[in-house]
């Protein structure tokens, strides 16, 4: 299952790498994306390998972007782990964010009609 969503690039932490039992190398890097939602609104994305790492690099904090992800769970022990692989990412154009904000700025009602009778 592929899902989207929505988001300012809120964070980028530090790229984490390592071996696997294998002998295998392997390098991982998360983010955070703030959806603006009222609750809730940080989900934390993973990229595994050099070539999905490459794709945050295209992008900067505070950027408007648009996520394409997994949602994988894995069992351990009796208990549970969920994992958010992000898989594309995409820039929100600034005209497209520029045109809500200025729609947003233009129908928001103003408290300057004190004379309302209520």
């Amino acid at each position: 299952m592929s899902l989207t969503i929505t988001g300012k690039l809120s964070r980028k932490l530090s790229i984490e790498s390592g071996t696997s039992k294998a002998g295998n190398e392997w390098k991982k890097q998360t983010f955070i994306l703030d959806t603006g939602s009222q609750y809730n609104p940080e989900i934390c994305f993973q990229l595994f390998g050099d070539e999905k790492i490459e794709l945050l690099n295209h992008h900067d904090e505070g950027e408007h972007i648009k996520v394409s992800f997994n949602l994988s769970s894995k069992e351990y022990n009796g208990r549970y782990f969920h994992n958010i692989d992000a898989w594309k990412i995409e820039s929100l154009s600034s005209e497209s964010t520029e045109k809500e904000e200025s729609f947003t700025e233009f129908n928001t009602p103003s408290n300057d009609d004190d004379d309302l009778p209520f």
